[in-house]
């Protein structure tokens, strides 16, 4: 009982912080901010704990994979920006769910998957610099009152749902699917919605651009979670901290803007 309880205070005040940042540092910053692992990290963290640091272990080999559908995500939503917010949601999560049904097969050791995982993030690069710079479009307006209550129920959900999945489906699977993009996916239809589809892919564009943060995060786990147990999340959250301030140095300078 008083790890469900942790469970639903720790997951709701990380994205509740996250959306605070991301409003007031703009549109790109928010999308690289919400690429650190706010639901995977702590569903490893809860994975750990319940079951054990070698199904943990193995289950943060498989989120470092899914840092490769959440790539396709973004892409892809990306990519139809430009129409309906249905569409490009449906689009995103076709992608992603694709990726993952791929990466299931994909039961490779860290390292190798770590190397996979470099060279789509370095092709997810460069595919969004030829397509052109992201702007801001459309007029801002002022988010609803309800949208980070919103976020912080929806992501206490699926940290929920994934834990209590995952004696059932492995810790690969769950592993895989526990990187669904939900910080991303919520703030990107949302700034759909309010400040037009040049902000929403200046959104993915920040959060194409901080997925190195979590794949170094998941591949230190993975290595140091048997030799350590639990004292690796706080080496794999220093690696991590460190690969999103270096991230940083790739978003352009005039997309640090405030937005009140």
């Amino acid at each position: 009982m008083q790890n469900i309880a942790v469970k639903v205070v720790v997951t709701p005040l990380l994205i509740g912080g996250a959306s605070l940042a991301g409003r007031r540092f703009g549109h790109q910053i928010g999308g690289w901010l919400v690429a650190l692992p706010l639901t995977s990290g702590p569903v490893a963290f809860f994975l750990a704990t319940d079951h054990g640091t070698t199904f943990a272990g193995h289950a943060a080999t498989g989120m470092l994979a899914g840092t490769i559908s959440q790539l396709a995500f973004a892409l892809a939503y990306r990519s139809l920006a430009r129409r309906a917010i249905p569409r490009a949601f449906t689009t995103g999560c076709a992608a992603f769910a694709a990726a993952t049904t791929a990466l299931a097969f994909l039961d490779w050791p860290a390292v190798p998957t770590f190397l996979l995982v470099t060279a789509a993030l370095a092709a997810g690069i460069v595919l969004i610099r030829r397509t052109g710079r992201t702007t801001d479009t459309a007029e801002a307006a002022n988010p609803p009152g309800w949208d980070i209550p919103l976020r912080m129920a929806v992501a206490t959900g699926v940290v929920l749902g994934i834990i209590a999945l995952a004696p059932l489906i492995g810790p690969h699977l769950a592993g895989l699917l526990s990187p669904f993009p939900v910080f991303g996916v919520v703030m990107a239809v949302f700034t759909h919605r309010t400040h037009g589809p040049g902000a929403a892919a200046a959104v993915l564009d920040g959060l194409v651009m901080g997925l190195a943060a979590p794949a170094i995060f998941f591949l230190t786990l993975a290595i140091t979670l048997p030799p350590l147990g639990l004292p690796a999340f706080a080496v794999a959250s220093l690696a991590a901290l460190a690969t999103q301030a270096a991230t940083m140095f790739t978003i352009p300078h005039d997309a640090v803007t405030a937005t009140r």
